[in-house]
């Protein structure tokens, strides 16, 4: 049974110098951005079996926006600290921990973990050439081998990253 993962960068968000990191909102465009790649991932069917959120204001805001947009319940979004800036490894320890029966997982946070992420198991030949990865709101899916806990470098495959800013508003 193939595996999808799905990591979504969080929308746009404000850079209020008076203002911790962790608790930054979404700007409106951020908002805007999140609706759309939800939307664009109800009318792909792509439904995740979990998602797991960092829990900085902008990534939990995302992630219930999209969410929300697929028809998912808020409640069922597990907020993880991991994902707020711990490093590639810890994001493959929260991955290996999910459940064996979960075929597609979503996972919304921050670069530059994600980047790093996507470049340790997708490998550097199968990328894009572009300047950023992952701009905010971005989704990259990509195909894994059967077992969460096995996420080797190299061991998966890129099939798609798409971008809210270039999707029908």
């Amino acid at each position: 049974m193939s595996r999808e993962l799905w990591l979504l960068r969080h929308g746009k968000s404000l850079r209020d110098v008076d203002m911790i990191d962790f608790d930054r909102p979404l700007k409106k465009r951020g908002k805007q951005d999140a609706q759309r790649i939800g939307a664009w991932m109800q009318e792909q069917a792509y439904v995740p079996d979990t998602v797991i959120s960092s829990p900085a204001k902008r990534a939990h805001d995302t992630a219930k926006r999209v969410y929300a947009a697929i028809g998912g319940d808020e409640r069922d979004i597990r907020l993880d600290k991991r994902l707020y800036f711990q490093g590639v490894e810890t994001l493959k320890t929260v991955l290996a921990e999910c459940a064996g029966q979960c075929r597609s997982v979503l996972l919304v946070g921050h670069n530059p973990d994600f980047e790093e992420l996507l470049v340790n198991l997708a490998g550097v030949a199968d990328l894009p050439d572009v300047d950023k990865l992952l701009p905010t709101a971005a989704l990259a899916r990509l195909l894994l081998p059967d077992d969460w806990g096995k996420l080797d470098a190299g061991c998966a495959q890129l099939l798609s990253i798409t971008y809210a800013k270039s999707l029908p508003a």
